[in-house]
Protein backbone atom coordinates (compact mmCIF):
# COMPACT_ATOMS: atom_id res chain seq x y z
CA UNK A 1 0.00 0.00 0.00
CA UNK A 2 1.15 3.35 -0.87
CA UNK A 3 0.46 7.14 -0.89
CA UNK A 4 -2.62 8.78 -1.13
CA UNK A 5 -4.61 11.98 -0.29
CA UNK A 6 -6.15 12.05 3.09
CA UNK A 7 -10.09 12.93 3.27
CA UNK A 8 -11.39 15.30 6.13
CA UNK A 9 -14.18 12.50 6.08
CA UNK A 10 -14.82 8.52 8.15
CA UNK A 11 -13.74 7.23 4.85
CA UNK A 12 -10.27 8.26 5.16
CA UNK A 13 -10.05 6.07 7.37
CA UNK A 14 -9.88 3.48 5.04
CA UNK A 15 -6.86 1.19 4.36
CA UNK A 16 -3.83 3.18 2.84
CA UNK A 17 -3.58 2.97 -0.83
CA UNK A 18 -2.16 5.09 -3.47
CA UNK A 19 -5.06 7.42 -3.98
CA UNK A 20 -2.73 10.88 -4.72
CA UNK A 21 -4.59 10.97 -7.87
CA UNK A 22 -7.76 10.34 -6.66
CA UNK A 23 -8.57 14.54 -5.97
CA UNK A 24 -8.81 15.33 -9.69
CA UNK A 25 -11.69 13.10 -9.59
CA UNK A 26 -13.18 15.65 -7.40
CA UNK A 27 -13.19 18.34 -10.11
CA UNK A 28 -16.32 19.47 -12.01
CA UNK A 29 -17.08 17.30 -15.16
CA UNK A 30 -18.10 13.83 -15.92
CA UNK A 31 -15.41 10.99 -15.63
CA UNK A 32 -14.56 8.71 -18.20
CA UNK A 33 -15.25 4.94 -18.09
CA UNK A 34 -10.79 4.47 -18.78
CA UNK A 35 -10.32 7.59 -16.49
CA UNK A 36 -12.20 5.97 -13.80
CA UNK A 37 -10.39 2.90 -14.10
CA UNK A 38 -6.80 4.59 -14.10
CA UNK A 39 -8.11 6.34 -11.09
CA UNK A 40 -8.98 2.99 -9.46
CA UNK A 41 -5.84 1.25 -10.54
CA UNK A 42 -3.73 3.75 -8.98
CA UNK A 43 -5.87 3.39 -6.00
CA UNK A 44 -4.92 0.01 -5.27
CA UNK A 45 -1.85 -1.09 -6.61
CA UNK A 46 1.11 -1.39 -4.36
CA UNK A 47 4.34 -3.25 -4.40
CA UNK A 48 5.12 -4.09 -0.93
CA UNK A 49 3.27 -7.21 -0.43
CA UNK A 50 4.27 -8.76 -3.82
CA UNK A 51 6.98 -11.27 -2.25
CA UNK A 52 4.17 -12.76 0.14
CA UNK A 53 2.90 -13.72 -3.27
CA UNK A 54 5.97 -14.90 -4.71
CA UNK A 55 5.93 -17.91 -2.45
CA UNK A 56 3.05 -19.41 -4.22
CA UNK A 57 5.14 -19.04 -7.81
CA UNK A 58 2.19 -19.67 -10.95
CA UNK A 59 -0.03 -20.19 -8.32
CA UNK A 60 -0.03 -16.67 -7.11
CA UNK A 61 -2.42 -16.32 -10.07
CA UNK A 62 -5.26 -18.36 -8.75
CA UNK A 63 -5.51 -16.34 -5.74
CA UNK A 64 -4.92 -12.64 -7.16
CA UNK A 65 -8.12 -13.90 -9.69
CA UNK A 66 -10.19 -15.36 -6.47
CA UNK A 67 -10.01 -13.07 -4.49
CA UNK A 68 -10.35 -10.32 -7.17
CA UNK A 69 -14.06 -12.28 -8.24
CA UNK A 70 -15.06 -12.62 -4.63
CA UNK A 71 -13.46 -9.16 -3.19
CA UNK A 72 -12.25 -6.73 -5.39
CA UNK A 73 -15.18 -6.62 -7.84
CA UNK A 74 -17.97 -6.92 -4.98
CA UNK A 75 -16.72 -3.79 -2.61
CA UNK A 76 -16.42 -1.49 -5.80
CA UNK A 77 -20.06 -2.52 -7.28
CA UNK A 78 -21.72 -2.36 -3.73
CA UNK A 79 -19.86 0.54 -2.71
CA UNK A 80 -21.14 2.13 -5.38
CA UNK A 81 -24.91 1.61 -4.22
CA UNK A 82 -24.21 2.84 -0.73
CA UNK A 83 -22.40 5.73 -1.85
CA UNK A 84 -25.28 7.05 -4.28
CA UNK A 85 -28.27 5.93 -1.77
CA UNK A 86 -26.43 7.55 0.98
CA UNK A 87 -23.79 10.32 0.17
CA UNK A 88 -24.20 12.21 3.29
CA UNK A 89 -20.86 12.18 5.05
CA UNK A 90 -19.61 9.01 7.02
CA UNK A 91 -18.68 6.62 4.34
CA UNK A 92 -18.79 3.28 5.65
CA UNK A 93 -19.72 4.60 9.06
CA UNK A 94 -22.76 6.20 7.58
CA UNK A 95 -23.99 3.16 5.76
CA UNK A 96 -23.14 0.63 8.76
CA UNK A 97 -25.29 2.78 10.63
CA UNK A 98 -27.89 3.29 8.00
CA UNK A 99 -28.19 -0.73 8.72
CA UNK A 100 -27.79 -1.74 12.26
CA UNK A 101 -27.33 1.66 14.51
CA UNK A 102 -24.79 3.44 15.69
CA UNK A 103 -23.09 0.67 17.66
CA UNK A 104 -21.95 -0.81 14.62
CA UNK A 105 -21.29 2.12 12.71
CA UNK A 106 -18.73 3.02 15.52
CA UNK A 107 -17.30 -0.62 15.37
CA UNK A 108 -16.98 -0.57 11.69
CA UNK A 109 -15.41 2.83 12.04
CA UNK A 110 -12.78 1.86 14.51
CA UNK A 111 -11.80 -1.23 12.86
CA UNK A 112 -10.66 1.49 10.10
CA UNK A 113 -8.98 3.77 12.27
CA UNK A 114 -7.16 0.88 14.22
CA UNK A 115 -6.31 -1.03 11.15
CA UNK A 116 -4.15 1.83 9.55
CA UNK A 117 -2.59 2.23 12.90
CA UNK A 118 -1.71 -1.35 13.12
CA UNK A 119 -0.72 -0.80 9.37
CA UNK A 120 1.97 1.81 10.35
CA UNK A 121 4.78 -0.63 11.39
CA UNK A 122 4.76 -3.06 8.55
CA UNK A 123 4.52 -1.02 5.88
CA UNK A 124 7.74 1.61 7.90
CA UNK A 125 9.06 -2.29 8.21
CA UNK A 126 9.47 -2.41 4.67
CA UNK A 127 11.10 1.32 4.45
CA UNK A 128 13.31 0.68 6.89
CA UNK A 129 14.35 -2.99 5.11
CA UNK A 130 14.36 -0.40 1.77
CA UNK A 131 17.25 1.71 3.64
CA UNK A 132 19.33 -0.40 4.82
CA UNK A 133 19.74 -1.95 1.15
CA UNK A 134 20.94 1.71 0.26
CA UNK A 135 24.87 0.56 1.35
CA UNK A 136 27.46 -1.10 -0.73
CA UNK A 137 28.05 -3.92 0.95
CA UNK A 138 24.90 -6.14 0.20
CA UNK A 139 26.02 -8.75 2.40
CA UNK A 140 26.41 -6.12 5.27
CA UNK A 141 23.11 -4.24 3.93
CA UNK A 142 20.80 -7.70 4.43
CA UNK A 143 22.42 -7.94 8.13
CA UNK A 144 22.09 -4.87 8.95
CA UNK A 145 17.79 -4.99 7.59
CA UNK A 146 17.31 -8.06 9.88
CA UNK A 147 18.45 -6.63 12.97
CA UNK A 148 15.22 -6.01 14.53
CA UNK A 149 16.65 -3.30 16.67
CA UNK A 150 17.61 -1.08 13.54
CA UNK A 151 14.13 -1.42 11.80
CA UNK A 152 12.56 -0.71 15.50
CA UNK A 153 14.12 2.70 15.77
CA UNK A 154 13.49 3.54 12.20
CA UNK A 155 10.14 3.01 12.79
CA UNK A 156 9.67 4.96 15.58
CA UNK A 157 11.92 7.81 14.09
CA UNK A 158 9.71 7.90 11.03
CA UNK A 159 6.89 7.51 12.56
CA UNK A 160 7.14 10.07 14.87
CA UNK A 161 8.75 12.51 12.15
CA UNK A 162 5.51 11.62 10.36
CA UNK A 163 3.48 13.16 12.72
CA UNK A 164 5.30 16.29 13.57
CA UNK A 165 4.50 16.55 9.56
CA UNK A 166 0.71 15.94 9.82
CA UNK A 167 0.29 18.18 12.96
CA UNK A 168 0.85 21.60 9.85
CA UNK A 169 -2.14 19.90 8.17
CA UNK A 170 -3.00 18.61 4.59
CA UNK A 171 -1.35 21.16 2.66
CA UNK A 172 1.97 20.01 4.15
CA UNK A 173 1.53 16.84 2.98
CA UNK A 174 -0.23 16.58 0.24
CA UNK A 175 2.79 17.06 -2.34
CA UNK A 176 4.87 14.89 -0.92
CA UNK A 177 1.60 12.11 -1.37
CA UNK A 178 1.37 12.97 -4.88
CA UNK A 179 5.40 12.30 -5.88
CA UNK A 180 5.99 9.55 -3.72
CA UNK A 181 3.48 7.81 -4.96
CA UNK A 182 5.38 8.37 -8.23
CA UNK A 183 8.72 8.11 -7.23
CA UNK A 184 8.06 5.04 -5.06
CA UNK A 185 5.65 2.93 -6.55
CA UNK A 186 4.36 3.84 -10.91
CA UNK A 187 8.23 3.68 -11.32
CA UNK A 188 9.23 1.04 -9.74
CA UNK A 189 6.70 -1.42 -10.20
CA UNK A 190 7.28 -0.68 -14.13
CA UNK A 191 10.83 -1.40 -13.97
CA UNK A 192 10.23 -4.83 -11.82
CA UNK A 193 8.10 -5.91 -14.70
CA UNK A 194 10.21 -5.20 -17.68
CA UNK A 195 13.26 -6.72 -16.05
CA UNK A 196 12.02 -9.71 -14.49
CA UNK A 197 10.39 -10.69 -17.72
CA UNK A 198 13.13 -9.71 -20.02
CA UNK A 199 15.28 -11.34 -17.27
CA UNK A 200 13.68 -14.80 -18.62
CA UNK A 201 12.99 -13.65 -22.37
CA UNK A 202 16.73 -13.46 -22.39
CA UNK A 203 17.13 -17.23 -21.71
CA UNK A 204 17.80 -17.17 -17.94
CA UNK A 205 15.87 -20.21 -16.13
CA UNK A 206 13.34 -18.90 -14.10
CA UNK A 207 13.37 -20.03 -10.28
CA UNK A 208 9.94 -21.32 -10.84
CA UNK A 209 8.33 -24.11 -12.78
CA UNK A 210 6.43 -22.47 -15.64
CA UNK A 211 3.85 -25.37 -15.86
CA UNK A 212 -0.21 -24.84 -16.59
CA UNK A 213 -0.63 -27.61 -13.76
CA UNK A 214 0.95 -25.01 -11.15
CA UNK A 215 -1.71 -22.38 -11.48
CA UNK A 216 -3.71 -24.63 -9.57
CA UNK A 217 -2.40 -24.44 -6.02
CA UNK A 218 -2.11 -27.77 -4.02
CA UNK A 219 -4.83 -27.35 -1.49
CA UNK A 220 -4.12 -30.34 -0.24
CA UNK A 221 -1.50 -28.67 2.19
CA UNK A 222 -3.27 -26.27 3.83
CA UNK A 223 -0.42 -23.98 5.30
CA UNK A 224 0.13 -23.23 1.90
CA UNK A 225 -3.03 -21.04 1.49
CA UNK A 226 -2.47 -19.05 4.71
CA UNK A 227 -0.24 -16.27 3.98
CA UNK A 228 -3.13 -15.79 0.54
CA UNK A 229 -5.47 -14.42 2.55
CA UNK A 230 -3.39 -11.46 2.82
CA UNK A 231 -3.95 -11.02 -0.92
CA UNK A 232 -7.38 -9.39 -0.27
CA UNK A 233 -6.04 -6.65 1.97
CA UNK A 234 -4.10 -5.67 -1.47
CA UNK A 235 -7.25 -5.10 -2.84
CA UNK A 236 -8.51 -2.94 -0.36
CA UNK A 237 -9.74 0.78 -0.50
CA UNK A 238 -11.54 0.48 -4.06
CA UNK A 239 -14.76 1.56 -1.91
CA UNK A 240 -13.27 5.07 -1.37
CA UNK A 241 -13.71 6.14 -4.64
CA UNK A 242 -17.32 4.57 -4.85
CA UNK A 243 -18.67 8.35 -4.44
CA UNK A 244 -17.46 9.05 -7.87
CA UNK A 245 -20.26 7.09 -9.37
CA UNK A 246 -22.41 9.81 -9.56
CA UNK A 247 -19.81 11.28 -11.68
CA UNK A 248 -19.71 8.81 -14.32
CA UNK A 249 -22.12 9.02 -17.81
CA UNK A 250 -24.47 6.47 -17.73
CA UNK A 251 -23.58 5.10 -14.63
CA UNK A 252 -25.61 2.15 -14.83
CA UNK A 253 -23.85 0.72 -17.64
CA UNK A 254 -20.67 2.69 -17.84
CA UNK A 255 -19.43 1.73 -13.89
CA UNK A 256 -19.48 -1.82 -13.75
CA UNK A 257 -17.34 -1.22 -16.88
CA UNK A 258 -15.45 0.68 -15.72
CA UNK A 259 -14.53 -1.37 -12.38
CA UNK A 260 -14.06 -4.63 -14.84
CA UNK A 261 -11.18 -2.81 -16.75
CA UNK A 262 -9.65 -1.55 -13.35
CA UNK A 263 -9.64 -4.95 -11.54
CA UNK A 264 -8.17 -6.45 -14.87
CA UNK A 265 -5.80 -4.02 -15.06
CA UNK A 266 -5.16 -4.30 -11.02
CA UNK A 267 -4.75 -8.67 -11.80
CA UNK A 268 -2.32 -7.78 -14.33
CA UNK A 269 -0.04 -5.50 -12.63
CA UNK A 270 -0.10 -7.59 -9.61
CA UNK A 271 0.27 -10.80 -10.94
CA UNK A 272 3.28 -9.76 -13.85
CA UNK A 273 4.66 -7.78 -10.49
CA UNK A 274 4.74 -11.31 -8.11
CA UNK A 275 5.69 -13.39 -11.07
CA UNK A 276 8.78 -10.81 -12.12
CA UNK A 277 9.78 -11.52 -8.36
CA UNK A 278 9.40 -15.54 -8.43
CA UNK A 279 11.49 -15.78 -11.18
CA UNK A 280 14.15 -14.11 -10.00
CA UNK A 281 14.63 -14.97 -6.20
CA UNK A 282 14.64 -18.84 -5.33
CA UNK A 283 11.13 -19.96 -3.46
CA UNK A 284 13.90 -20.94 -0.62
CA UNK A 285 15.15 -17.91 -0.34
CA UNK A 286 12.33 -15.51 -0.03
CA UNK A 287 11.61 -13.03 3.14
CA UNK A 288 8.45 -10.72 3.03
CA UNK A 289 10.39 -7.74 3.96
CA UNK A 290 13.48 -8.16 1.97
CA UNK A 291 12.64 -10.19 -1.26
CA UNK A 292 11.40 -6.95 -3.61
CA UNK A 293 14.82 -5.41 -2.86
CA UNK A 294 17.34 -8.79 -3.23
CA UNK A 295 15.04 -9.31 -6.82
CA UNK A 296 15.87 -5.44 -7.53
CA UNK A 297 19.30 -6.17 -6.62
CA UNK A 298 19.55 -9.61 -8.71
CA UNK A 299 17.78 -7.35 -11.82
CA UNK A 300 20.18 -4.78 -11.70
CA UNK A 301 23.56 -7.11 -11.55
CA UNK A 302 22.18 -9.14 -14.48
CA UNK A 303 21.13 -6.10 -16.41
CA UNK A 304 24.45 -4.52 -15.62
CA UNK A 305 23.84 -1.52 -13.55
CA UNK A 306 24.31 -2.57 -10.21
CA UNK A 307 24.64 0.91 -9.22
CA UNK A 308 21.00 1.77 -9.65
CA UNK A 309 20.03 -0.68 -6.60
CA UNK A 310 20.82 2.22 -3.87
CA UNK A 311 18.62 4.71 -6.09
CA UNK A 312 15.86 1.69 -6.50
CA UNK A 313 15.88 1.72 -2.58
CA UNK A 314 15.79 5.04 -1.96
CA UNK A 315 12.74 6.02 -3.88
CA UNK A 316 10.81 2.88 -2.47
CA UNK A 317 11.56 4.30 1.06
CA UNK A 318 10.55 7.48 -0.39
CA UNK A 319 7.17 5.81 -1.46
CA UNK A 320 6.64 4.46 1.66
CA UNK A 321 7.49 7.85 3.91
CA UNK A 322 5.04 9.80 1.43
CA UNK A 323 2.41 7.21 2.26
CA UNK A 324 3.03 7.21 6.23
CA UNK A 325 3.12 10.66 6.47
CA UNK A 326 -0.57 11.23 4.33
CA UNK A 327 -2.09 8.11 6.18
CA UNK A 328 -0.76 9.97 9.82
CA UNK A 329 -3.18 13.12 9.20
CA UNK A 330 -6.10 11.00 6.90
CA UNK A 331 -7.69 8.50 9.46
CA UNK A 332 -7.18 10.84 12.42
CA UNK A 333 -9.65 13.38 10.43
CA UNK A 334 -11.81 10.99 9.51
CA UNK A 335 -12.28 9.61 13.37
CA UNK A 336 -12.38 13.17 14.28
CA UNK A 337 -15.64 13.70 12.19
CA UNK A 338 -17.43 10.90 14.03
CA UNK A 339 -16.11 12.01 17.67
CA UNK A 340 -17.51 15.72 16.77
CA UNK A 341 -20.79 13.64 15.73
CA UNK A 342 -20.99 12.84 19.59
CA UNK A 343 -19.09 9.18 19.22
CA UNK A 344 -16.08 10.07 21.50
CA UNK A 345 -15.14 12.21 24.18
CA UNK A 346 -14.32 15.94 23.66
CA UNK A 347 -10.89 15.29 24.95
CA UNK A 348 -10.31 13.32 21.36
CA UNK A 349 -11.90 16.30 19.77
CA UNK A 350 -9.14 18.77 20.13
CA UNK A 351 -7.83 20.34 17.09
CA UNK A 352 -4.79 22.83 16.33
CA UNK A 353 -4.98 25.99 14.60
CA UNK A 354 -4.07 23.85 11.24
CA UNK A 355 -7.75 21.77 12.03
CA UNK A 356 -5.97 18.24 12.59
CA UNK A 357 -6.77 16.14 15.70
CA UNK A 358 -4.03 16.91 18.01
CA UNK A 359 -4.64 14.25 20.48
CA UNK A 360 -6.36 11.36 18.64
CA UNK A 361 -3.30 12.15 16.36
CA UNK A 362 -0.79 11.62 19.78
CA UNK A 363 -2.90 8.17 20.90
CA UNK A 364 -2.35 7.23 17.79
CA UNK A 365 1.49 7.52 17.53
CA UNK A 366 1.72 6.23 21.16
CA UNK A 367 -0.44 2.58 19.97
CA UNK A 368 1.89 3.02 16.69
CA UNK A 369 4.90 2.66 19.40
CA UNK A 370 3.69 0.25 21.48
CA UNK A 371 2.92 -2.25 18.31
CA UNK A 372 6.41 -1.58 17.29
CA UNK A 373 8.28 -3.25 20.26
CA UNK A 374 6.53 -6.59 19.03
CA UNK A 375 9.53 -5.91 16.89
CA UNK A 376 12.03 -6.66 20.02
CA UNK A 377 9.50 -9.29 21.45
CA UNK A 378 9.12 -11.72 18.23
CA UNK A 379 11.74 -14.10 17.50
CA UNK A 380 12.82 -12.32 14.24
CA UNK A 381 11.68 -9.16 12.12
CA UNK A 382 9.97 -11.63 9.48
CA UNK A 383 7.54 -13.05 12.12
CA UNK A 384 6.79 -9.51 13.86
CA UNK A 385 6.03 -7.94 10.20
CA UNK A 386 3.60 -10.98 9.63
CA UNK A 387 1.70 -11.13 12.61
CA UNK A 388 1.06 -7.36 12.36
CA UNK A 389 0.13 -7.93 8.75
CA UNK A 390 -2.17 -10.64 9.56
CA UNK A 391 -3.69 -8.44 12.69
CA UNK A 392 -4.46 -5.79 9.99
CA UNK A 393 -6.13 -7.92 7.79
CA UNK A 394 -8.68 -9.12 10.54
CA UNK A 395 -9.51 -5.71 11.37
CA UNK A 396 -9.74 -4.44 8.25
CA UNK A 397 -12.44 -7.62 7.25
CA UNK A 398 -14.34 -7.06 10.23
CA UNK A 399 -15.34 -3.89 8.47
CA UNK A 400 -15.37 -4.89 4.72
CA UNK A 401 -18.13 -7.93 6.34
CA UNK A 402 -20.33 -5.21 8.39
CA UNK A 403 -20.26 -3.21 4.82
CA UNK A 404 -21.39 -5.87 2.32
CA UNK A 405 -23.64 -7.50 5.29
CA UNK A 406 -25.38 -3.34 5.31
CA UNK A 407 -25.67 -3.43 1.67
CA UNK A 408 -27.89 -6.76 1.58
CA UNK A 409 -29.76 -5.38 4.61
CA UNK A 410 -30.83 -1.94 3.41
CA UNK A 411 -32.47 -3.45 0.49
CA UNK A 412 -34.99 -4.78 2.85
CA UNK A 413 -34.93 -2.39 5.75
CA UNK A 414 -35.28 1.34 3.39
CA UNK A 415 -36.17 -0.72 0.25
CA UNK A 416 -37.48 2.80 -1.86
CA UNK A 417 -34.33 5.03 -1.05
CA UNK A 418 -33.19 6.40 -4.18
CA UNK A 419 -30.13 4.88 -5.50
CA UNK A 420 -28.94 6.62 -8.73
CA UNK A 421 -26.47 3.33 -8.91
CA UNK A 422 -27.95 0.12 -8.47
CA UNK A 423 -26.58 -3.55 -8.79
CA UNK A 424 -28.24 -5.28 -11.33
CA UNK A 425 -30.45 -8.29 -10.94
CA UNK A 426 -32.59 -6.56 -8.03
CA UNK A 427 -32.26 -8.16 -4.96
CA UNK A 428 -31.17 -11.41 -6.29
CA UNK A 429 -28.22 -9.89 -7.71
CA UNK A 430 -27.67 -7.72 -4.23
CA UNK A 431 -27.44 -11.43 -2.50
CA UNK A 432 -25.28 -12.84 -5.57
CA UNK A 433 -22.47 -10.06 -5.66
CA UNK A 434 -22.69 -9.01 -1.69
CA UNK A 435 -22.70 -12.31 -1.07
CA UNK A 436 -19.75 -13.05 -2.68
CA UNK A 437 -18.01 -10.34 -0.99
CA UNK A 438 -18.99 -11.56 2.42
CA UNK A 439 -18.58 -15.14 2.50
CA UNK A 440 -15.06 -14.11 0.25
CA UNK A 441 -14.10 -11.77 3.42
CA UNK A 442 -15.25 -14.10 5.92
CA UNK A 443 -12.71 -17.02 3.84
CA UNK A 444 -10.05 -14.55 4.43
CA UNK A 445 -11.06 -13.69 7.79
CA UNK A 446 -10.54 -17.89 8.65
CA UNK A 447 -7.59 -18.43 7.17
CA UNK A 448 -5.63 -15.00 9.07
CA UNK A 449 -5.81 -16.58 12.46
CA UNK A 450 -3.61 -19.61 10.86
CA UNK A 451 0.15 -20.03 10.99
CA UNK A 452 1.81 -19.74 8.21
CA UNK A 453 4.22 -22.51 6.78
CA UNK A 454 6.85 -20.86 5.16
CA UNK A 455 7.54 -18.19 8.20
CA UNK A 456 9.66 -18.95 11.47
CA UNK A 457 7.18 -17.32 13.96
CA UNK A 458 8.41 -19.06 16.98
CA UNK A 459 5.55 -20.98 19.00
CA UNK A 460 2.18 -21.71 17.21
CA UNK A 461 0.63 -20.57 20.29
CA UNK A 462 2.09 -17.43 21.01
CA UNK A 463 1.15 -16.29 17.41
CA UNK A 464 -2.82 -17.49 17.36
CA UNK A 465 -3.07 -16.23 20.68
CA UNK A 466 -1.81 -12.55 20.36
CA UNK A 467 -4.31 -12.73 17.22
CA UNK A 468 -7.08 -13.74 18.78
CA UNK A 469 -6.38 -11.31 22.04
CA UNK A 470 -5.47 -8.60 19.94
CA UNK A 471 -8.53 -8.73 17.48
CA UNK A 472 -10.77 -9.38 20.85
CA UNK A 473 -9.19 -6.02 22.62
CA UNK A 474 -10.11 -3.55 19.45
CA UNK A 475 -13.41 -4.92 19.00
CA UNK A 476 -14.52 -4.69 22.59
CA UNK A 477 -12.78 -1.06 22.90
CA UNK A 478 -15.68 0.57 20.30
CA UNK A 479 -18.59 -1.11 22.42
CA UNK A 480 -17.51 -0.46 25.49
CA UNK A 481 -16.80 3.66 24.45
CA UNK A 482 -20.06 3.50 22.72
CA UNK A 483 -22.13 2.36 25.65
CA UNK A 484 -20.34 5.04 27.74
CA UNK A 485 -20.67 7.87 25.33
CA UNK A 486 -22.35 10.84 27.05
CA UNK A 487 -24.88 13.72 25.49
CA UNK A 488 -22.18 16.43 26.14
CA UNK A 489 -20.03 14.53 23.72
CA UNK A 490 -21.52 15.75 20.48
CA UNK A 491 -19.92 19.33 19.26
CA UNK A 492 -23.24 21.86 18.81
CA UNK A 493 -21.21 22.87 15.64
CA UNK A 494 -20.93 19.26 13.97
CA UNK A 495 -22.62 19.29 10.49
CA UNK A 496 -22.81 14.74 11.07
CA UNK A 497 -26.38 14.19 9.21
CA UNK A 498 -28.81 11.99 11.12
CA UNK A 499 -29.29 8.43 9.65
CA UNK A 500 -31.98 8.07 8.04
CA UNK A 501 -34.30 6.15 10.61
CA UNK A 502 -33.19 8.87 13.37
CA UNK A 503 -34.55 11.73 11.15
CA UNK A 504 -37.78 9.54 10.71
CA UNK A 505 -37.97 8.47 14.29
CA UNK A 506 -37.60 5.14 13.88
CA UNK A 507 -35.35 2.24 14.37
CA UNK A 508 -32.99 0.71 12.10
CA UNK A 509 -34.76 -3.22 12.79
CA UNK A 510 -37.95 -1.17 11.42
CA UNK A 511 -38.32 -0.97 7.28
CA UNK A 512 -38.98 2.62 6.33
CA UNK A 513 -40.14 3.18 2.46
CA UNK A 514 -39.48 6.83 2.47
CA UNK A 515 -37.44 8.19 -0.35
CA UNK A 516 -36.85 11.25 1.05
CA UNK A 517 -33.19 11.90 1.37
CA UNK A 518 -31.37 12.37 4.90
CA UNK A 519 -30.44 16.01 4.14
CA UNK A 520 -34.17 17.10 3.56
CA UNK A 521 -35.52 15.76 6.82
CA UNK A 522 -32.48 16.28 9.10
CA UNK A 523 -33.48 19.96 9.56
CA UNK A 524 -36.92 18.98 11.02
CA UNK A 525 -36.13 16.55 13.42
CA UNK A 526 -35.79 17.45 17.13
CA UNK A 527 -32.29 16.84 19.29
CA UNK A 528 -32.02 13.71 21.32
CA UNK A 529 -30.63 13.13 24.25
CA UNK A 530 -27.66 10.44 22.89
CA UNK A 531 -25.87 9.16 19.54
CA UNK A 532 -28.17 6.43 18.36
CA UNK A 533 -30.98 7.20 19.79
CA UNK A 534 -33.94 7.54 17.25
CA UNK A 535 -32.83 11.22 17.30
CA UNK A 536 -30.24 13.21 16.30
CA UNK A 537 -27.90 13.38 19.62
CA UNK A 538 -27.78 17.10 20.88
Amino acid sequence: MSTETPSPTPAAADVPTNRAAASSANQAGKITVFGLAILNIVAVVSLRGLPAEAEYGLSSIFYYVFAAVFFLVPVSLVAAELATGWPEKGGVFRWVGEAFGGRWAFLAMFMLFIEVTIWFPTALTFGAVALAYTGPDKGLDAQISGNKFFVLVVVLAVYWLATVIAFRGVAAFARIAKWGGIIGTIIPAIILIVLGFAYVFAGNKPQIELKWGDIIPDFSNFGNIVLAASIFLFYAGMEMNAIHVKDVKNATRNYPIAVIIAALGTVVIFVLGTLAIAFVVPQADINLTQSLLTAYNDMFAWAGISWAAPIMAVALAIGVFAGIVTWVGGPSSGLLVVAKAGYLPRFFQKTNKHGMATHILLIQALAVTGLSVLFVVLPSVQAAYQILSQLTVILYLIMYMLMFAAAIYLRYSQPDRPRPYKLPGGDIGMWIIGGAGFLGAALAFTFSFIPPDQISIGSPLLYVGLLIVLGLIFVIIPFLIYHARKPHWRDPASDFAPFTWQAEGGHPGIPSHSRTPTSDTASLTPPAARPGDPTPPA
